[in-house]
């Protein structure tokens, strides 16, 4: 198989067309056969449910060129699982995760040229998602859905390594108790982008997001879920029923327990202890960890240790075994790897 001829390392965090994707219908209460398709365009009513009620769930994981050359994704069927999930919340049919990881295997098989080689830093995103496609006019769950997946290659997310950043405590909230923050819904990242504008038009890279109710434990950002790194060397994320179930973060708290020797706790973290913890930073698919250099709450500056050179070297630690594991250069735990070719 012959690779694109695209220049790797300059393609950006963009999206570029591939050649197939996985398309099924569900209609009469069940989902059709599905199949690849070349068309990446989407045919639907002006009064389809998506487009009146937000009803959608998206996924997002990688597939990239390990050491020895085979095509692999990363623990794929965590992502099938979570969007079962977040279809059942959101009143949607269940694309069962067996159908959902062979969809995702078709995919990448059938664009494997746009697979970066290893070594160049980039990777090819993949991402399923689902939608009311049937045309609905009052507020109701919608009859009929289409599950796809498209296909897209990436640069690195970080060019030049991965510099500390500085972000906000933010003054809008991300999810509220017993709402949607822990499904991966469309309307969720909606409601983020309007934070998200006025931090960067602010200086900020980021939002940190504190709880709705109290508004006194920090939750995620709008794309990604906290890790810490206490003083002590003990690794601490965030718990709470509004954040979105990392499978990032669950896979660096297993890496820093079973493979680093560390110790790992998952707990409510409040705003006040910030400043007491060495490192800082955001864990999620497109970047495996961003280190956090400075966190500013209006004004006031709460400076993390590990400073705005470099990342911490727990975290550094952290970010090196787990890219280690997904480039095949670690051997993985059961079940982490899916060879695709």
């Amino acid at each position: 198989m012959e690779k694109k001829q695209i220049d790797w390392a300059n393609i950006g965090f963009n999206y570029i067309q591939t050649d197939k994707r996985y398309v099924s219908n569900y209609k009469d209460g069940a989902w059709d056969e599905g199949g690849l398709t070349e068309d990446a365009n989407i045919v639907l009513n002006e009064c389809a449910g998506v487009l009146q009620y937000a009803q959608t769930v998206f996924e997002g994981l990688k597939a990239y060129t390990t050491e020895d050359g085979h095509i692999v994704t990363f623990r794929p069927d965590l992502n099938g699982e979570r969007m079962e999930n977040s279809a059942k919340y959101l009143e949607m049919p269940v694309f069962p995760k067996e159908r959902f990881l062979d969809a995702v295997v078709k995919t990448v098989e059938a664009n494997a040229a746009y697979v970066p080689p290893y070594g160049s830093g980039a990777t090819l995103y993949i991402r399923p998602y689902m939608f009311g496609s049937n045309p609905v006019i009052g507020v109701k769950p919608a009859d009929e859905f289409q599950f796809r997946v498209f296909t897209t290659p990436v640069g690195p997310y970080f060019k030049g390594g991965a510099k500390p950043i500085t972000i906000k405590v933010s003054d809008f909230d991300r999810a509220a108790p017993r709402g949607t923050g822990n499904i991966k819904a469309g309307l969720n990242y909606a409601m983020s982008l309007h934070a998200i504008v006025t931090a960067h038009e602010e200086g900020y890279a980021e939002n940190m997001y504190l709880d709705a109710a109290t508004r006194t434990k920090v939750e995620e950002t709008g794309g990604a879920n906290f890790i810490f790194i206490t003083k002590d060397n003990k690794v601490v994320t965030p718990k709470s029923d509004s954040i979105l179930p990392s499978i990032t973060r669950r896979s660096l708290l297993y890496v820093a327990k079973e493979y680093l020797g560390l110790e790992t706790e998952e707990r409510e973290v409040y705003l006040d202890e910030v400043k007491d913890f060495a490192e800082c930073g955001l864990c999620g698919t497109a970047a495996v960890v961003s280190p956090v250099g400075k966190i500013v709450d209006h004004g006031r500056e709460i400076c993390l240790p590990s400073g705005m050179d470099e990342m911490g070297p727990v975290t550094k630690k952290l970010y090196d075994t787990l890219t280690g594991i997904q480039m095949g250069k670690i051997e993985a735990p059961e079940g982490w790897i899916k060879v695709i070719k």
